[in-house]
């Protein structure tokens, strides 16, 4: 989530056009849900093949509370709590994790980094004024 905020504030201070830091910042997370759901299936089976070697429950109290989200709002939910809750990397380990199709975690996790970050760039561009952005400049 730091790096998905911190991008417009950089972009921002960086002197780049609205439009140029949205892009970078969609395209930084997909970068992200990418790499990582493309390896996903095989790490998920080594951490479940490490946790029941080491006798640990199947399910912690984080992971049942993720799970009810999944359950509740589908990968839609997870995909729009990703860039706030879960960083771009979890998000992805989480819908990989959850046996969601390749495409599907692609299509949901693109539309929540098109929203997410135009909302966070609109609102770098609009607290720009202030003067943590002067320090960069």
């Amino acid at each position: 989530m730091f790096k998905f905020v911190a991008a417009p504030i950089a972009g921002i201070a960086a002197g780049l056009p609205m439009g140029l830091i949205w892009v970078l910042s969609v395209a930084g997370m997909m970068t992200t849900v990418l790499l990582i759901s493309s390896v996903g299936k095989m790490w998920a089976l080594h951490q479940r093949r490490k946790r029941e070697e080491k006798g640990k429950p199947l399910f912690s109290r984080k992971s049942r509370r993720i799970v009810g989200i999944f359950r509740r709002f589908g990968m839609a939910g997870i995909a729009f709590l990703t860039p706030i809750l879960f960083s771009p990397i979890g998000g992805a380990v989480i819908a990989t994790q959850l046996h969601v199709p390749r495409w599907r975690i692609v299509v949901h996790m693109l539309w929540s980094a098109a929203f997410w970050g135009a909302a966070f760039t609109l609102l770098a561009v609009k607290f720009s004024h202030l003067p943590i952005f002067d320090h960069y400049r």
